[in-house]
């Protein structure tokens, strides 16, 4: 049976702990929270009524790529297709194809970041590696005018971030959303972990910290692991609501 993602590629590795994952997606919410066209995410109305349920749904659709045979994966990825292409059909417009390749490149580009900050640094065929497998999802989904090669992806990242980001009414609102269905306190620690992994672009515009007060105790969170104790601190921090959902991102076999 041919997996999507070969079983011993990176990627299975960083999608497969819960840790990378949320970090991941604590950079990725900051991002979308600026982008130009933010207020696509708005038209069903999903996200702000439930920021932490939408990034669950698209949790289970990134690990049901990575972690599937292969034709599960095209199966998935056809489904976020259809799905874009309903809500376009409904506003009668088009998702710009710069929007597509701007979550390609957060996905990339999170990925490398969420891992280098909580495991180590990549050697250059693993981020090659990162670019291909989410290149493969970006060339099935049709997505037009993709970089070759990971040096082109470097230098089409830098630019979509200084062409594609703008904090608008809709940062200002989804940010409300986030700090409504968190809590004070976890909302803080959003902004810290977007403050540890976000470009330095991204970090300006938002008006985030320009060093996180995490970045001293990821040492400290590591040996918790090592100890076992990183499921308690984390059963502290997030939502109890989410812990079924938070717990099912550990993949226990890459």
């Amino acid at each position: 049976m041919k997996h999507f993602v070969d079983k011993h590629s990176i990627v299975r590795e960083i999608w497969g702990k819960s840790d990378t994952i949320l970090l991941i997606f604590a950079g990725a919410s900051a991002e979308f929270a600026l982008n130009k066209v933010v207020d696509w995410l708005y038209f069903t109305g999903k996200l702000p009524k439930d920021p932490l349920g939408r990034l669950f749904s698209t949790v289970s659709y990134a690990r049901a790529i990575v972690f599937s045979e292969k034709q599960m994966a095209y199966t998935a990825i056809d489904r976020i297709n259809t799905i874009h292409s309903s809500v376009e059909k409904k506003r009668g417009q088009s998702i710009p194809q710069w929007a597509y390749r701007d979550v390609l490149f957060m996905l990339i580009d999170y990925s490398i970041r969420s891992y280098e900050i909580l495991e180590r640094q990549l050697k250059t065929h693993e981020r090659q590696d990162v670019f291909n497998v989410f290149m493969d999802v970006g060339k099935r989904m049709h997505i037009q005018d993709l970089p070759n090669d990971y040096e082109a992806f470097k230098i089409m990242r830098h630019e979509h971030i200084k062409q594609n980001l703008y904090n608008g009414k809709f940062t200002k609102d989804l940010y409300k959303q986030y700090r409504k269905h968190l809590g004070f306190l976890r909302y803080r620690l959003l902004l810290e972990s977007q403050s540890l992994i976000v470009p330095k672009a991204v970090t300006k515009l938002l008006k985030l910290r320009s060093i996180s007060f995490l970045s001293p105790l990821i040492s400290i969170y590591k040996l918790s692991r090592s100890l076992k104790l990183d499921n308690i601190i984390k059963a502290i921090l997030l939502p109890s609501n989410y812990k079924k959902e938070i717990k099912s991102l550990n993949q226990t076999t890459y």
